[in-house]
């Protein structure tokens, strides 16, 4: 990045700190504070209304998967992007439970594979990378949960539709309106965080999967006891 071109961009981002002599250090950390409260207002209220809009629809997404797990299915999750991080530290949570009276559960993040991942986008399409591996991993009766902060991801779409035809269960965490996931036959629980903010939605996500984890594995301890 070049000096005029770095200038220009703190200029857009940091626009307090070329007013001269109006700007000092209290007013900067003032607006900074401001802004760190607005975006946890914003946090907060998307999680709420997430929870209050699809509360019923998380406890039997919870339900059904801690169900699958306890008649031994596997977990497969993916995204792109940030999506991705999101369905690894779903998996890691998973395999490697918070909470010691937690059992580990079968899990694998598709998105792991970058040989994998670079092969079949190389060869056959990046919309592909994913189901190519529900093809090759995926039983009935496992579980294929798809994270798109559109709902619109060709990847997922396809790879969801290919987990239906396995006879998988199959969960969608989506964003902005929903998109196609949302409207999809072939997802059996779909949670929309309504926003057209990613940072927000994924957010909300997270939360989400978090919430999961909790129905899950108290489902599985009804379950065994």
């Amino acid at each position: 990045m070049s000096e005029t071109e770095e200038s220009e961009y703190n200029r857009l981002f940091y626009p307090y700190l070329f007013e001269g002599g109006k700007a000092n250090l209290e007013d900067v950390l003032a607006q900074v504070e401001h802004s760190t409260r607005e975006k946890c207002h914003e946090v907060v209220a998307l999680r709420r209304t997430t929870l209050e809009r699809y509360e019923e629809r998380i406890v039997a997404a919870g339900q059904a998967i801690g169900r699958a797990f306890a008649q031994g299915a596997t977990l497969f999750a993916f995204g792109n992007g940030g999506s991705a991080t999101d369905a690894q530290d779903l998996v890691a949570e998973l395999l490697h439970p918070p909470f010691t009276a937690w059992p580990a559960l079968p899990a694998i993040s598709l998105t792991n594979d970058i040989a994998v991942i670079t092969a079949v986008g190389n060869d056959v399409g990046y919309e592909n990378v994913f189901l190519r591996q529900i093809i090759a991993y995926g039983h009935k009766g496992d579980i294929a949960l798809g994270i798109s902060t559109s709902g619109n991801s060709a990847n997922i779409l396809v790879a969801m539709e290919q987990a239906k035809k396995q006879g998988m269960l199959t969960i969608g965490l989506t964003g902005y309106e929903g998109g196609k996931m949302m409207r999809s036959s072939v997802i059996d629980h779909c949670v929309n965080a309504h926003s057209d903010h990613i940072p927000r939605i994924q957010e909300a996500q997270a939360t989400v999967y978090h919430a999961f984890l909790e129905v899950i594995h108290a489902t599985l301890y009804e379950i065994h006891t």
